[in-house]
């Protein structure tokens, strides 16, 4: 029976560990009453402002205010002008942090992800919740180590050596 995943889920959860088992999920888009369920295969963690590769390692800003609210919101932000990219926020109030959802059964890259589903920055904040049109939920899809992979994340080098190699991208092989 599938159940709807809450935000309060995502509070205070270790980033990492929380990537991970957002593998096997399903992401939920309801737009004009269709509702849309695609399986979450690829994920990477951003853990606060220590992680070099994460937004808010700068610190707050107008951009990354979202990442330090409560989990369970959507982050979206422009990327190079052109894609969009969808995050889940996961820290706890006052603690950025969140999960790129990178890919999805049939959909490949975060970019091609969100223009598929029509995701733009109006749900920058927006709760994780059916009523914004986004959401989780856990069909009981049990997924064996042997179907899991990890890596570093992409495109992060500018994060130096120790931050760029971390194995914090995780992905279903299908």
């Amino acid at each position: 029976m599938p159940r709807v995943i809450m935000p309060a889920e995502f509070q205070g959860r270790n980033t990492v560990v929380l990537a991970r088992w957002l593998l096997g999920k399903m992401l939920v888009r309801t737009n004009a009453g269709e509702r849309e369920l695609h399986l979450i295969t690829e994920v990477e963690a951003y853990h606060g402002e220590a992680d070099l590769a994460c937004h808010a390692s700068k610190g707050r800003t107008a951009r990354t205010e979202v990442m330090y609210q409560a989990g369970g919101c959507w982050y979206v932000y422009l990327c190079y002008g052109l894609h969009e990219m969808l995050n889940l926020v996961t820290g706890p109030a006052g603690h950025p942090a969140a999960v790129l959802i990178r890919g999805l059964a049939q959909v490949n890259g975060p970019g091609r992800l969100t223009k598929r589903l029509g995701i733009d920055r109006r749900l920058n904040g927006a709760s994780a919740v059916p009523a914004s049109g986004l959401h989780l939920e856990d069909h009981g899809i049990k997924l064996t180590r042997t179907q899991l992979s990890r890596g570093p994340r992409i495109g992060v080098d500018y994060a130096g050596p120790v931050w760029s190699a971390k194995p914090w991208r995780f992905w279903v092989k299908l």
